[in-house]
Formats: C-alpha cells, sequence, structure tokens
C-alpha cells in the first residue's frame, strides 16, 4: 500500500465503523495460573501504541511486541482500553463471541480478513462490574462489541495463538481525571492475573504523517512523558494540556493519550518503576512509538 494512500485511509477513517467478523464462539474460564511476574504476582499494567491496520505488515515492530509478550508474566486474561473506543457510561464489551470491529476505510482487503478468534472473558467481566458498582460507577454491557483495530492489532503480535480471554472496556469520555480513577478502579485485577492493557499513542498527528524526519515537538513531547512516567508523575500526567510542552503539536485531539491514563491509575498507588520495552519512531518520524510497562 502507497504511503499516501495508507494516509488518506487513516485520515478517513472514523473511531468506529460497523463492519465486524463474526469467529467461531469460543469461551472459556480463566485459567488458574499464570507464570509470576516480576512484583510477586501482580501482574503488570501496559501501554502499547498500537499502530495501525499496516502494523500487522510491520516485521520488525510486530517482533517487538512479541518479544515484550514473552518478556512479561502470562496473563489470566486481558483487559483492553483502546483509543478507538468512547462510550457513556463505562460499556464493557463482548464476552462471548468476541467479533472484530474493522474500523478504517480505504485499506486493501487483506486487512479485513484479519481474524484474531479470542476466548471471551465472562467472569471477568463480572469481575469488572463488581469493582465499578462498588465505587458507584455506572457500568452497562454491550454484548455486538468486539475488539477494534486498537486492540486486536497488538494482541495479533503478542499473543498470535488467541489463546488469551480478552475483555475491551470503554473509556468513559476523556476526562483526565475520570479515566485515572477507571484504573484506579480497576486495580486489584493485577493481582488476579489480569493484564490492564491501555493502546494507543503518545503523539498522534495524521497531518505530519510521513513527512520525513522527526518534528523537534514530538521528540520535546515523547520525552517529556517518559520522565513524567519514570517518576510516576501523576498530576503532571492528567494535567498534560497545561504541563506538557508542544501538546498542541503532539496531540491535537487527544483520544490516543487517553488509554495511558488508565495504564497509570492501575499503578498509581503502588508506583512500581516503569520501563519502555519498545521506543522509536513511525510514519517517518511524527509518532513516537514508545511503550510502557508499570510494575
Amino acid at each position: 500500500m502507497h504511503r499516501r494512500d495508507v494516509l488518506r485511509a487513516l485520515c478517513a477513517a472514523p473511531l468506529l465503523a460497523a463492519s465486524c467478523a463474526r469467529p467461531e464462539e469460543r469461551e472459556v474460564t480463566m485459567p488458574d495460573e499464570a507464570r509470576p511476574s516480576s512484583t510477586g504476582g501482580r501482574m503488570p499494567a501496559i501501554f502499547a501504541a498500537h499502530g495501525a491496520p499496516v502494523l500487522l505488515d510491520d516485521a520488525e515492530w510486530m517482533g517487538e511486541l512479541a518479544a515484550w509478550a514473552g518478556a512479561l508474566p502470562r496473563p489470566r486474561a486481558v483487559l483492553m482500553v483502546s483509543a478507538h473506543w468512547d462510550r457513556r457510561p463505562t460499556t464493557l464489551g463482548a464476552t462471548r463471541t468476541v467479533p472484530l470491529v474493522y474500523d478504517f476505510h480505504g485499506f486493501p482487503e487483506r486487512y479485513y480478513r484479519t481474524e484474531y478468534a479470542a476466548p471471551g472473558a465472562p467472569e471477568l467481566a463480572a469481575r469488572v462490574r463488581e469493582l465499578l458498582r462498588a465505587r458507584d460507577v455506572a457500568v452497562q454491557d454491550d454484548p455486538d462489541r468486539g475488539l477494534d483495530h486498537g486492540a486486536y492489532v497488538p494482541l495479533v503480535a503478542m499473543y498470535p495463538e488467541a489463546d488469551v480471554p480478552v475483555l475491551q472496556i470503554s473509556m468513559p469520555g476523556l476526562d483526565p481525571r475520570a479515566l485515572l480513577d477507571l484504573g484506579r478502579a480497576l486495580a486489584p485485577l493485577r493481582d488476579e492475573g489480569v493484564l490492564v492493557f491501555g493502546s494507543g499513542f503518545l503523539t498522534h498527528n495524521m497531518a505530519y504523517a510521513f513527512r520525513p524526519g522527526t518534528p523537534g515537538w514530538a521528540r520535546e513531547f515523547d520525552a517529556w512523558a517518559a520522565e513524567a512516567i519514570e517518576r510516576l508523575d501523576v498530576d503532571a500526567l492528567v494535567d498534560f494540556r497545561e504541563r506538557a510542552p508542544a501538546v498542541a503539536q503532539a496531540l491535537p485531539t487527544w483520544e490516543h493519550y487517553a488509554p495511558l491514563l488508565v495504564t497509570v491509575g492501575a499503578a498509581a498507588d503502588e508506583r512500581p518503576p516503569a520501563a519502555f520495552p519498545i521506543t522509536g519512531w513511525w510514519m517517518d518520524g511524527a509518532f513516537t512509538k514508545r511503550s510502557v510497562q508499570l510494575g
């Protein structure tokens, strides 16, 4: 696919499209055992840059994601928060048949034939409802809503056998403090073998896609974010629109940054060490690939 065609397709893509594939129904009970984690049984919380459907053809990046997954404790289930699902109140996606949502237009046909028949996670959904309702947070179900490309693209690389139960949860709007609080509410899941997984981008400006070289503003924002994450400066990360340099260029809209705040919230009270398993630049340098592991 030519770069200009990729750019045209990405810019034309809505956050959600109605086209879904329904793989063979598969529901499993979460396994009782997972590899011990580096935090004494507690799973890390992570945030991954997810690229676009074309990431599936990027052997280097797919390899980096696979290597990261290999170094992580094996999760009993994945709770996915993608930049591409924002719905109030907080909504839980499919728990039995888990379809894919092809929320993009104008790409080659092969990207619409991608399959990822992940098992559903009804037990995890019940536990999430319990945790949220204990905090008087409204939660609803959408049993037909599957995994959008922000969810399934990194999972194809990280868990290619599709043998880990997956549940996607919506962002309840884009209020930074509410997203942080959502992560805090979900934090107990980390002690239950669940990988809290935010998927987005730390910089996301389509106007600069495929321009040669990494813009100074992208490097500046990426460096600021890395430092704030290393310090786990929750207030700075929440107030990024006031505190971060070059934010208008780095994030003209910020739905791709938002899942990071759920990840941070899930680790904020513990303050674990931060790591960046993947770094570098994409689309000739306007998009940072920086991915985050807390714990």
